[in-house]
């Protein structure tokens, strides 16, 4: 079977990029430095480390690896996207990109596992041995961190959050006449084949289904106003919208499979790929080389 790992590092301009506050989902002028900034700094600089830790993952396993920068097949797509689409940022962008990479690949190989830049394997453990793709998508959800609407305010809630795709896919769900009964996916890590990708059409209707998005940033029959400033554009909105609408099969990956180590300092053992989301690369290095 021909499998392939594969991940991409888009270097977006500062100029470029969103400048959002922790607390805050709208743009505004900080004193601290931008989160955004501290990513891109830092995926820059342990951006060697990153590369080869994927590539020898895949290597010791015997499995193709690509590596997708800025070129001649992101700059045509992100034009087609800002022509089509100019309220999109470049971070939507990218992340509709991956998206696009993975069908890509799904149709030169039989299965592929996409990993987000800061994903470090911390073992050289099979993703295709132990996820039995033929029978589904796998991917990790984030429901466990989707809040109650009572408790959604501006200190707890950004565009970004789970919370807020959550209640977006929601409405979304909501308007095609579909059940609201919805999970919040995260696609830092997907493992897939070409038979669930084209049952999970994740770009037919793109243009309609971002239409939909684009009003109910303005008006939802299914949340009040408030909520509305925290819906946007995002690929993970879409992505579990998609899998409702077209009956698609999941394999829920666990916290050995897409561990989130963001603000507690540490990472089990058992830990097999660590999504590093507080972009402390130093400490992830600290524990692979002790």
């Amino acid at each position: 079977m021909k499998r392939v790992i594969f991940s991409f590092y888009i270097d977006i301009p500062k100029e470029e990029l969103d400048i959002f506050d922790k607390d805050l989902p709208i743009i505004k002028n900080q004193k601290a430095k931008p989160i955004n900034y501290v990513t891109k700094d830092e995926l820059k600089k342990h951006f060697v480390r990153l590369l080869i830790s994927k590539q020898a993952y895949a290597k010791k396993l015997g499995y193709d690896f690509k590596l997708f920068e800025y070129g001649p097949d992101w700059i045509l797509f992100e034009q087609k996207l800002k022509r089509e689409h100019p309220y999109l940022t470049t971070y939507n962008i990218v992340n509709f990109y991956k998206l696009h990479l993975l069908y890509e690949l799904a149709k030169q190989y039989d299965e592929v596992l996409y990993l987000d830049f800061d994903v470090v394997p911390m073992q050289n453990i099979d993703f295709f041995e132990h996820w039995d793709l033929s029978k589904g998508i796998a991917v990790l959800n984030n429901n466990d961190r989707v809040l109650v609407t009572e408790n959604i305010n501006e200190a707890s809630t950004t565009i970004r959050s789970p919370t807020a795709k959550f209640y977006n896919a929601q409405a979304m769900l909501f308007e095609k006449g579909l059940s609201t009964k919805n999970d919040v996916i995260n696609t830092g890590i997907v493992g897939a084949n070409a038979e669930h990708l084209n049952k999970l059409a994740y770009f037919k209707d793109f243009d309609k289904n971002l239409k939909l998005m684009t009003d109910l940033t303005k008006e939802s029959d299914l949340h009040p106003p408030r909520l509305l400033k925290y819906f946007g554009w995002d690929n993970e909105t879409l992505f579990a919208v998609k899998i409702k609408e077209n009956n698609v099969p999941i394999l829920w990956l666990d916290d050995k499979w897409h561990y989130f180590f963001s603000n507690q300092k540490h990472i089990p053992q058992r830990v097999i790929l660590c999504h590093t989301i507080n972009k402390d690369f130093d400490t992830v290095w600290r524990i692979m080389d002790a």
